[in-house]
This record gives structure tokens, sequence and C-alpha cells, in this order.
């Protein structure tokens, strides 16, 4: 059967909370394809009446809000030694240099930090749990969240949804090409964000040999 076939027997409810559920796992910190995932079913949306966009985006930001707030609250429970923890468990999404990375764009940017990292994939897998290990104040950690939450989970559904509407004709295999250029840009990202992380744990690496030779 022909994915988009298949994809039009899945009532619209279990749509919302397909997209809403791996949203909010992704952003309380398990690494999920949360941006395929909505934008799949955006572009669904977009071509079946059932799916309403507005439901669709609206349960893809309370997953983003309520999965990073979440995070935040078991973050700032567990601290330090939840991130070494995860970093044992998940050294490919927890490891050193993605911390050190996650931890200077907190440094650099604060509570906007959360807010622009609902864009990039690395940190919004970071962005709540971290916030709440550095402690930060959560009004600032909240207005981020919400707004990052609604800019980007109903930015995206918004976009997607009047693409596929425009393009209607020749997005008529839409799932699987939504598919291929959501994971084109996933995996773009992540190597780019891979390559920093590799050179931050580099210099954290330099940094504990020279603290060890003193």
């Amino acid at each position: 059967m022909h994915v988009q076939e298949w994809l039009e027997t899945i009532p619209a409810v279990s749509i919302y909370a397909l997209v809403g559920l791996v949203i909010g796992l992704e952003s309380l910190g398990i690494p999920l394809p949360g941006e395929i995932i909505l934008v799949s079913a955006a572009l669904l949306s977009s071509q079946h009446g059932e799916i309403n966009p507005v439901v669709l985006g609206a349960c893809a930001s309370a997953g983003a809000i309520i999965g990073d707030s979440i995070g935040y609250a078991i973050g700032r429970k567990g601290g330090r030694p939840l991130l070494a923890w995860l970093g044992a468990k998940f050294p490919k999404h927890f490891g050193e240099g993605h911390i050190a990375t996650a931890e200077r764009s907190f440094e650099k940017w604060g509570m906007w930090a959360v807010f622009f990292g609902r864009f990039v994939a690395l940190l919004r897998i970071f962005a709540g749990p971290l916030a709440g290990v550095l402690r930060m104040p959560y009004w600032k950690f909240l207005i981020a969240n919400v707004l990052g939450g609604i800019i980007w989970a109903g930015g995206t559904t918004a976009v997607i949804y009047y693409v596929g509407v425009v393009a209607e004709s020749w997005l008529k295999r839409f799932s699987w090409l939504g598919l291929v250029l959501a994971v084109l840009f996933g995996v773009t990202s992540m190597l780019v964000l891979k390559r920093k992380a590799k050179k931050a744990q580099g210099a954290v690496r330099e940094v504990e040999a020279v603290g060890a030779g003193e």
C-alpha cells in the first residue's frame, strides 16, 4: 500500500495525538524525529480536509511546551549527575561535546537559547533539561518556551500547509517528498552541529589535560 493511502486510513485524532506525543517526548529530551512527523502531518492536512491544520498546530505547540516544561523540571531536579548519566547511556546525543555546545549557547543567549533552540535539532532536545540543570529562572524559561513552541510548531504547520495547498498538483506524492525534504534538512543540521560538538569536545579535553598537567 502506498504511504499516502496508508496515512489516509488513520483517524485525524490519532494524527493529532501522535504529533503532540512525539514532539513532547523530543522536547523532554528523548531524541525522536519530531520535525519529520510535523512536516509530514502538515502536508497530509493540506491534502485532506479531515485533518484541521489549526488543531494540528495547536497539538504540536502543546506537545512542545509541555515536553520542554517536563524536561526543565527533570533537569532542575537531576542536575549535573543527570547529564553525566545521560552521557554514559546515550553518548551519541548527550556526549561531552554536545553538552558543551549547548552550554555555550546558553551562556551566549541566555533565555533566548530556549527560544532559538526550538528551531535547531540538537538544541531542541537539550533546551528544557539543560535550562533546569543551569537553574534558569522559571519565568524566563516559560516565556521563551511558550513563544518558541508556538512560533516553531504553529509556523512550521502553517508554512508547510500552504505550500501543500499551492502546489497540490505537484505534491501528489507528498508523503514521500515531505519525508525526504525533512530528512535532508535534519541530516544537514545534525552534521553541522556534530562538527561543532566535536570541536567543543576537543576543547574540553584540552582544558582537562592542562588542568591535569598542573
